[in-house]
């Protein structure tokens, strides 16, 4: 089997150990707040309109959104841990326009409606940026776009069919290393307009600042154990550790997480993403590599890198592995991964081979909650009364926020244009039960690392879940 350019291109080990030497095992962003705002425990028990379980970005958006909607609106926010302590304060910061985890997954999925996915997931990027300018949010967004990058050359057709001249350009390799020099890159396509980056802690606690202001309260440590509904109608019971929460309506956001409504817990599956971040860059350093348009990046093996800069110039390296734990388990010690971590290092100065000598500050993980077709679904349950959003697969930034309008319109109980999707109104294909689901996971991945290492050519398992619509990705 044929190598890849990371293996062709290893650098010597002690540069990888040298390197990870004093990085702290502690997500970059969530260190970077600084002193942030601290928010009650729940207790006794209250009354509201709407109550929202998870305060990352979907359960805040849908939080916000509800208020500006109808400003009388009561609504509480209970959060188990802090707000944007999962993945909104670990991810990538990548805040894309797709709806359908990119072009091809949509197209595979919803091909009749993919214009008008597209066309919402534009408009929806659109609102996030002015979102952010009228309410001031201080959370580094750039509208940058972002750049695929071709590590091998059998990934070149694919960028060069997507070239349209305006928002999406084909550069070859000398005319893509004249805007990122790598000595991996092959070609690549810069997509000017669908992505922006932001810093994913910041837009978190941005967020709850802005739901405060604007009325709602937010409980933190106060994780719900239990939803209770039993009247065919009137208000929902959710019961934490402190009392009681009764809302007449509950909007579910806790993702990767066991939902509280026991039919969907096998809909997702938590899947470990491990990411490292560089010291800041000096400025001869950066100058090494060019970047001045600060895309966002990702290469496009089955098996992928993203990698972006932040605000102050340190370079966020993460993905390539993606590890699922038997039984779906969620722990801390997942966190701290030494094999990922020296991987991601190497494929890192196998990239930037004129960055060796830099050092990494910070190494840590996430949980990604995987859906069988990549993308979130949506739904009700309780007679209306809850609504539920989950499944992005790591696209999340933006959809979140989509997601938080299609809750609030299911919850208004009036069809919308976002209700009448067939990718709203569709559910995926759940993973299957124990042992099923883990040694399924693990088939798939050697799968891929195969086609990673056979010119992309897809065996027949791969192909088979193609065509039945099921898939394994992060």
């Amino acid at each position: 089997m044929a190598s890849t350019v990371f293996e062709r291109s290893a650098p010597d080990a002690r540069i990888i150990t040298d390197s990870l030497a004093d990085a702290r095992l502690a997500p970059f962003w969530l260190d970077d707040l600084g002193r942030r705002e601290a928010y009650p425990r729940h207790s006794g028990t209250v009354h509201y309109d709407l109550a929202v379980v998870g305060g990352g970005y979907t359960g805040l958006w849908t939080a916000l959104q509800a208020v500006e909607r109808d400003p009388g609106t009561r609504v509480i926010v209970l959060e188990a841990k802090t707000v944007g302590w999962a993945a909104s304060g670990r991810n990538g910061g990548f805040c894309e326009a797709s709806l359908t985890h990119g072009e091809s997954n949509g197209l595979a999925r919803f091909p009749r409606e993919l214009p008008q996915l597209d066309r919402l997931g534009a408009e929806n990027l659109d609102e996030i940026q002015a979102t952010v300018a009228r309410l001031g949010l201080d959370c580094d967004f750039e509208r940058t776009g972002s750049l695929a990058v071709a590590t091998e050359r059998y990934q070149l057709a694919e960028l060069g069919a997507a070239h349209d001249g305006d928002g999406e350009l084909y550069y070859d390799a000398a005319g893509i290393r004249s805007l990122v020099n790598s000595p991996t890159y092959e070609g690549g396509l810069w997509s000017r307009h669908a992505t922006a980056l932001v810093h994913p802690a910041k837009l978190a606690a941005e967020l709850a600042r802005a739901c405060v202001e604007a009325g709602v309260d937010i409980r933190e440590n106060s994780p719900v154990r239990g939803i209770d509904s039993e009247l065919p109608t009137g208000a929902v019971t959710l019961a934490t550790d402190g009392g009681f929460v009764s809302a007449e309506r509950v909007a579910l956001a806790t993702n990767a997480f066991p939902s509280l409504l026991k039919r969907y817990r096998l809909h997702t599956v938590p899947v470990y993403d491990y990411v490292l971040m560089t010291e800041p860059l000096t400025d001869a350093q950066l100058a090494s590599i060019g970047w001045e348009g600060r895309q966002g990046i990702a290469d496009l093996a089955n098996q992928f890198h993203y990698y972006r800069l932040s605000a102050d110039n340190r370079i966020l390296w993460g993905g390539y592995d993606a590890i699922y734990h038997y039984g779906g388990r969620i722990r801390a010690r997942y966190d701290d991964r030494p094999q990922s971590f020296q991987r991601l290092a190497s494929h890192f100065f196998t990239t930037f081979p004129q960055l060796q000598g830099v050092k990494f500050s910070h190494r840590w993980a996430g949980v990604i909650d995987t859906s069988t077709r990549f993308c979130a679904f949506f739904g009700l349950a309780r007679r209306g009364r809850v609504a539920y959003a989950a499944g992005f697969t790591g696209l999340g930034v933006g959809a979140s926020r989509f997601a938080a309008n299609v809750m609030l319109d299911h919850l208004s109980g009036e069809p919308t244009e976002r209700t009448e999707l067939e990718m709203v109104r569709s559910t995926p294909l759940p993973f299957p039960p124990e042992p099923a689901t883990y040694a399924g996971v693990q088939a798939t991945k050697w799968a891929l690392d195969r086609a990673d290492h056979n010119g992309g050519r897809r065996n027949l398992l791969l192909k088979t879940l193609d065509a039945a619509g099921l898939g394994f990705d992060s």
